[in-house]
């Protein structure tokens, strides 16, 4: 093994490189210790770390304290290359202040992150425990009474919205009408038809789960064939939630629900075969009762043609949608829901054969609707008493 330390007495013709050292003067070398490791080793004192020695590098040591440095090569074999310099304060590592840097900004976006999940479950855990629904839908307009899993399946949007639809029987001075009603408050304000309950003398109203109720008419606007009826000493009751009709599309999947035929809870499917389709209906009750006691619809007219009978001469216009979903007499006053379980429309006008034989009998697919939207903006109105007070 090549020796890296020397005796005294054998450095006449170098300069000994702990000159200005003297601490080290009179120090004997061991010649044991083992020749110094590859890199710079740490030196004791506060510096933490050394940069490592190369070949042919200069270690540059003060002549005396407080003097110019000197320089000798390093690591050479030929002497002084195995002298320890003093030492040099070396500037901290830079590597833990990059690292720190990047943790700083990714433990804040990770607090960012935490601290908004945090809120986003919350409002949404709020939002569900106020309104009592599977999902929210950001939308102010539109929610979804069914989950997002079950959109547009029919079981579950009749599950979800029949309790909230009634049947509603009307007694008459000339015999009886059967129609249909939507919840709209769990005290039991009822949407329907105006014609299901003009000239009643008294209403019984019947819910899904077969309870029977007396109801008292608040407001009717023959106009838009729209009324209002409250159910007496009733709390609790299951409401339908009012969507927005603004938003459907010819093609959209609807659902409707009533009492055909005094046939409670019947649902049936289809879809918007069209939209703002002009219907007119007539305001004169008396000349609906005699169709409907003949067995056909209530009388309207759309496109230039009679269905159902004569309207007679006092009639009123509006803007329906109209659907291929079935819809027989007694349907009138019930829901038209989308496939989120949200009302869109209320069940109006539709064509019945009255003289239909066993082989024509049944529904061809032409049923109306009032939009939502237009009950609504109507039902400040009819709570007040309605225009046709």
């Amino acid at each position: 093994m090549t020796e890296s330390i020397r005796r005294s007495g054998e450095y006449e013709n170098h300069e000994n490189p702990y000159q200005g050292a003297p601490q080290h003067a009179s120090a004997p070398v061991n010649p044991e210790w083992p020749p110094p490791p590859a890199y710079q080793p740490a030196a004791p004192g506060p510096v933490e770390s050394r940069q490592p020695a190369e070949a042919g590098a200069m270690w540059q040591t003060p002549a005396q304290p407080g003097g110019a440095w000197n320089t000798a090569p390093a690591g050479d074999g030929n002497g002084g290359g195995t002298a320890l310099p003093p030492p040099v304060a070396a500037e901290p590592a830079p590597v833990p202040a990059r690292r720190r840097a990047r943790r700083g900004p990714m433990a804040l976006l990770a607090a960012v992150a935490i601290v908004a999940a945090a809120i986003g479950g919350g409002t949404a855990y709020g939002i569900q425990e106020l309104t009592g629904k599977d999902e929210v839908v950001a939308s102010s307009t539109t929610t979804s009474v069914v989950p997002s899993s079950k959109t547009g399946d029919v079981a579950s949007i009749a599950a979800a919205v029949s309790p909230s639809v009634v049947e509603i029987q009307a007694t008459l001075g000339s015999g009886s009408s059967t129609g249909s009603g939507v919840i709209i408050t769990s005290d039991g304000e009822i949407l329907t038809n105006n014609h299901v309950i003009a000239g009643a003398s008294s209403i019984k109203v019947q819910t899904s789960d077969g309870k029977e109720y007396t109801a008292k008419v608040v407001g009717t606007d023959s106009k838009k064939d729209l009324a209002l009826i409250k159910l007496e000493n009733a709390s609790g009751l299951k409401t339908a939630t009012l969507g927005n009709s603004d938003g459907v599309k010819v093609g959209d999947t609807v659902v409707a629900i009533g009492s055909p035929e005094g046939l409670t809870g019947t649902v049936t499917s289809g879809i918007v075969s069209a939209l703002d389709r002009d219907v007119t209906v007539s305001t004169d009750e008396s000349q609906g009762r005699q169709q409907q006691q003949q067995g056909g619809g209530w009388p309207f007219e759309s496109g230039g043609q009679e269905f159902n009978g004569d309207t007679g001469s006092s009639t009123t216009t509006y803007k329906a949608l109209q659907t291929d979903a079935s819809l027989n007499p007694g349907n009138s006053g019930g829901a038209l829901v989308d496939a989120n379980g949200n009302i869109i429309g209320i069940n109006s006008a539709m064509y019945s054969a009255a003289d239909a034989t066993s082989s024509t009998a049944g529904s061809v697919g032409l049923g109306f609707a009032i939009p939502i939207n237009t009950v609504k903006a109507d039902l400040a109105s009819l709570r007040a008493g309605g225009s046709d007070s």
